[in-house]
């Protein structure tokens, strides 16, 4: 009997390790065919097999639909595609398949990653996503330059904020002490996953500023989430008549702004700009 038993486990991890094979020849087929110079003609970047969209297509091939697969499995993507193939001999004829039918999706460069799934006889699915991996792809000293020549640019001619008419106001300057202040409270928002002028601890923006050190006559706070620059960020604040008052408000006179990232977060970056008139 155990003798049985050991020959009935052999049997199934060969099994297990010819699918397992052929799923990884999946992956280097599709990787090789948006390639430079593969057929799909892209030139795209090498697609990472990842468990979460294996386990992703495996769902698909019980009959789950894909918006439940990939919630099931806390897989975030901002862009997912699946191919399903079928057929006798799938194996092979698959290059040719997949090149006359899926050139579109496997050559587009914004995905990255890669699930496969193999029932082991004639049947295929391919989850190819770009997850959720929210970056704004500059430093923070890159991004406190950016955005101050943007808000002063905008500053330097008359603008309507809403119905409210603004005249130029003059240039601001940037100041250490605001830009703290903007940055833990970005930082608290991404890692704790809020999106809110009060603090979790209950605190204004001007207690925050004032906790920084920063002496005032006058504050102001611009919040914005999802944006990936500073341009972005900037010009979702000169569309909104509140924000594009603090803007182009002529009390003001220095400036600090900071950002946070978190993909564990709903919005993924999160953007504080505050402004002062100091004592």
């Amino acid at each position: 009997m155990k003798s049985v038993l050991t020959m009935v486990f052999l049997a199934l991890l060969a099994a297990s390790q010819c699918v397992q094979a052929q799923t990884d020849a999946v992956v280097r087929l599709v990787n090789r065919l948006r390639a430079p110079g593969g057929t799909c003609a892209a030139n795209a970047p090498v697609l990472v097999a990842r468990g979460a969209l294996d386990a992703v297509a495996a769902q698909l091939a019980r009959g789950a639909t894909l918006e439940g697969a990939v919630k099931s499995v806390g897989y975030r993507p901002t862009e997912v595609y699946v191919i399903t193939i079928a057929g006798a001999g799938l194996h092979t004829r698959l290059e040719a398949l997949l090149a006359g039918r899926y050139c579109a999706q496997i050559g587009l460069p914004t995905l990255t990653e890669v699930g496969v799934h193999d029932d082991g006889g004639n049947q295929l699915w391919i989850v190819l996503a770009a997850p959720f991996a929210p970056r704004v792809a500059m430093t923070r000293q890159q991004i406190a330059e950016r955005t101050l020549a943007l808000v002063n640019e905008a500053r330097a001619k008359p603008r309507r904020c809403g119905d409210k008419p603004f005249g130029a106001a003059r240039p601001l300057q940037w100041n250490e002490a605001l830009a703290s202040a903007a940055s833990l409270h970005a930082d608290d928002m991404a890692a704790n996953n809020y999106f809110s002028h009060t603090g979790r601890d209950g605190s204004t923006s001007g207690q925050r500023v004032t906790r920084a050190g920063y002496r005032y006559r006058a504050a102001g706070e611009n919040i914005a989430a999802g944006q990936l620059s500073p341009d972005e960020a900037v010009a979702g604040w000169l569309k909104s008549p509140a924000h594009c008052a603090n803007v182009m408000n002529s009390l003001f006179t220095e400036m600090g702004v900071a950002s946070a990232v978190s993909a564990t977060s709903t919005m993924g970056v999160y953007w504080v700009q505050l402004f002062g008139l100091p004592m």
